[in-house]
């Protein structure tokens, strides 16, 4: 999934890499670092009563963070990279995951499911991080 900011690299991963904005532009309702920063770092994300947590694996400011999912969904091995690209006077967002059925037969509609939340999260940024905004 792909997303242009008309925001530099640099304002687009103050928001990506403070876990405290994602609810302002993700489809959160709290976010909130358990532990860590940076790589390594533990963020814990609610939507509703669902709960998830995530480690991050890389983090490379201002281009590139990834992270894998440690607990919330029924899924497996689910790992995703952020990369943030100068684009003219803008930025780039490549936002990719990969993840393994926890159930048999569950992967095509878990895949759409996911796709769906992550365009929608990757436009979110791009929005909230574009001059004038937030």
């Amino acid at each position: 999934m792909t997303a242009r900011s008309e925001a530099s690299p640099e304002r687009v991963w103050s928001l990506l890499a403070d876990a405290r904005t994602w609810p302002r532009w993700a489809p959160f309702d709290d976010a909130m670092v358990e532990e860590g920063e940076g790589a390594g770092e533990l963020r814990r994300f609610r939507t509703g009563r669902r709960t998830t947590r995530e480690r991050v694996t890389a983090f490379d400011p201002p281009y590139r963070l990834q992270y894998e999912l440690v607990s919330g969904i029924p899924i497996r091995d689910y790992r995703a990279e952020i990369t943030l690209t100068p684009d003219g006077e803008g930025t780039t967002i490549r936002w990719h995951s990969q993840f393994r059925a926890k159930i048999p037969g569950t992967g095509r509609l878990a895949r759409r499911q996911l796709e769906r939340f992550i365009e929608e999260t990757a436009e979110g940024l791009a929005r909230e991080s574009a001059p004038g905004a937030g």
